[in-house]
């Protein structure tokens, strides 16, 4: 059953899912899972597709847009662009926190406004994108939310 929390979170991400599933799997926190009375999926694996996905498209956008930067310069800049405090600010413009699962411990230890957890939940959330759509349509979303120089 999809939630009005989730549908708000489409709306700010300007991506609506086909399947709500990978939302709801990118949004599950491994303490919730680990907690749960019958096994649930979390978002780790989604974490590790989707930052890889975001190191390529902005690689990419990078050696597009700056032909005569050196191998070092590229990478300095995708460092710059693609980082815990720059993804947990996104994650937190997204209002990530409010929509995440996370186990009673970490409730307790405001886990919903911890920058690793913002920055790997994004992350989740650009990997559920991509199994959901595809390469341009991810690159979209990740282009909205982060601006590539």
């Amino acid at each position: 059953m999809e939630t009005m929390i989730n549908k708000d979170l489409e709306q700010r991400l300007r991506y609506s899912f086909n399947d709500k599933n990978l939302l709801a799997k990118a949004l599950t926190h491994k303490t919730y899972a680990f907690e749960a009375s019958a096994p649930v999926e979390y978002n780790e694996r989604l974490e590790f597709l989707g930052d890889s996905i975001l190191n390529f498209i902005v690689s990419e956008e990078l050696y597009k847009r700056n032909q005569y930067f050196s191998e070092g310069e590229l990478t300095r800049r995708r460092a710059m662009i693609v980082n815990n405090k720059v993804l947990a600010q996104k994650a937190q413009d997204l209002n990530l926190g409010s929509h995440l699962l996370l186990g009673k411990g970490e409730i307790k230890q405001n886990g919903a406004t911890n920058n690793t957890i913002l920055a790997n939940t994004l992350e989740a959330v650009i990997g559920a994108i991509y199994l959901d759509s595809d390469l341009p349509t991810v690159a979209s979303v990740i282009f909205q939310l982060i601006s590539i120089e």
